[in-house]
Parts: structure tokens; C-alpha cells; sequence
């Protein structure tokens, strides 16, 4: 498998990746990225067009998987302070004031690369983009599957596999998890 960050350049990446998932299209991995109220004003084709422009802005969305070229796999990775919805979410308040946290919020895979290591290959290349784009902290916070709707998030043996320690979480409800990430 090949990962490579979104860029404008990889934008019909995206898109084909997001025609061939309905899932994924349908929220174009904006849920975290909108405050809920301008999510549930939005529509399918807004939320796409929103991402694109983050895309075409420069702003660090994620990570797409390829197979033989074709892109199977995402993980969302940008600056938490992009998350206007996670900053917002009282279950998953910041851990501290760090400067330089990154959020994986995240992981959807085409059903063919499903068990292959997929998730754990996005997140180590997520972790290090986020490394090359300046990040100090990356901080992910998984769900059991099968748990709540939030499963996507990614399973909690991903993030122990790629060397994440749990942190304190001061609400106590939801497992945060991070890496530092020291420049190299």
C-alpha cells in the first residue's frame, strides 16, 4: 500500500474515492470540521464542496491509501484546532494548552482492505505527515467496534500498535490517546 496527504493535486483522489464509498460521501469527513449547527444546515453536496476548499486553501485534511493506484483507504489528521466541532465537544475536551496537537478523528476503508493492516498503515503515515507539518502531539480517541456510533474513530489496538499511551481525560467518558512527536 501507498499513502500520500491530500493536496489539490490529489483532489480527483478524493473524489473517486468518495463515489465509490457512499458512506464517506455522505459527510465528506466534515462532521468534526463544522461547528453541529452549520453540519446539520449543510447537505451532501456542501460538505463536499467545503472539503474541497479546505483542500485548495492548503489546509491539512488527511491521508488517502492506494492499491495499485487506486485509493482505498482514509484517516482525517489535521490540527486539532480545525476540528471546530471537537473543539466544541465537551467528551473530548483539550488535555492541556500544548501548542502543535494534531487530531485523528477518522478511518474509513474500502471492504476489500479491510484486515490487512490498512488502519495501522494511515495512522502511522498520519502521524508522520502531521510530524512534517510541525506537529508536537498527535492525539487520537478510539472506540471499541460496536461500541457507539463513533466507531470509525478507529479501534483502540491501532493506536497501541502505532505506540499512543492513554492520557487522563478530565470528563473521564472517553478514551484520548496521544504520541509525541519530537522533531526529527
Amino acid at each position: 500500500m501507498e499513502f500520500h496527504p491530500v493536496t489539490a493535486e490529489r483532489l480527483p483522489d478524493l473524489q473517486r474515492f468518495s463515489d465509490q464509498h457512499g458512506k464517506f460521501r455522505y459527510c465528506s469527513c466534515m462532521r468534526w470540521r463544522m461547528k453541529s449547527t452549520d453540519y446539520q444546515r449543510s447537505t451532501k453536496e456542501s460538505r463536499i464542496v467545503a472539503m474541497e476548499d479546505l483542500v485548495r486553501n492548503g489546509t491539512p485534511v488527511g491521508i488517502l491509501a492506494y492499491q495499485d493506484g487506486e485509493p482505498v483507504g482514509w484517516c482525517s489528521v489535521a490540527p486539532r484546532e480545525t476540528y471546530a466541532a471537537l473543539e466544541r465537544y465537551g467528551a473530548l475536551p483539550r488535555i492541556d494548552n500544548a501548542d502543535g496537537v494534531w487530531s485523528v478523528v477518522c478511518f474509513f476503508l474500502d471492504r476489500r482492505v479491510r484486515g490487512q493492516g490498512a488502519t495501522l498503515g494511515l495512522l502511522r503515515e498520519a502521524v508522520e505527515y502531521a510530524r512534517s507539518q510541525g506537529a508536537k502531539i498527535v492525539e487520537g480517541y478510539p472506540v471499541e467496534r460496536g461500541q457507539h456510533l463513533y466507531t470509525y474513530m478507529g479501534p483502540p489496538t491501532a493506536f497501541e500498535h502505532a505506540g499512543f499511551h492513554d492520557v487522563k481525560n478530565p470528563r473521564g467518558d472517553r478514551q484520548i490517546v496521544r504520541l509525541d512527536v519530537p522533531a526529527k
